[in-house]
């Protein structure tokens, strides 16, 4: 039985190799990604950053993180080639999905309390816009007393 998670590759790539490499790279784990019939959701390039410590003599490195939908024999398969690539610095494979599970879990929970309190202080259970937080637009700060502030 294999089930799709979905997991969080970080990789470093060494700061001597060229942006060709890292697309190489790149490419790489896509192919890796089809044969196991999983879905590559993100690719992000944070680009060259220095690292915390020094690693092998590289005191930077190029960052890239990317989101996958797959199975654990995949990421066992994408460990592994990795390990043995020798323009990778580090990696690390998290799997996200039971957090992001937690999250939308609490945030579900926040909005039944809400509305419940809502409900027994006769109020719609949804809040209307006007009541929201951090939705106001300059009219309403102009309202709010802004009239006194210093505006050169």
């Amino acid at each position: 039985m294999s089930q799709n998670r979905q997991y969080e590759l970080v990789y470093i790539v060494s700061p001597d190799a060229s942006e060709q490499d890292i697309a190489d790279l790149h490419t790489q784990v896509e192919q890796i990604v089809q044969r196991f019939n999983a879905t590559l959701d993100k690719t992000e390039n944070w680009g060259r950053r220095k690292l915390a410590y020094e690693i092998g003599r590289a005191r930077e490195g190029t960052y890239v993180v990317e989101t996958i939908t797959g199975s654990g024999e995949l990421m066992k398969e994408i460990d592994r080639r990795l390990r043995v690539t020798d323009t990778i610095i580090r990696h690390l494979v998290v799997r996200i999905d039971a957090d992001i599970r937690v999250a939308d879990r609490l945030r579900d929970q926040r909005k039944a309390t809400q509305a419940r309190r809502r409900t027994a202080r006769g109020l719609p259970p949804e809040p209307s816009p006007s009541e929201r937080r951090g939705d106001r637009d300059m009219d309403d700060i102009d309202e709010m007393g802004m009239e006194g502030t210093d505006q050169r």
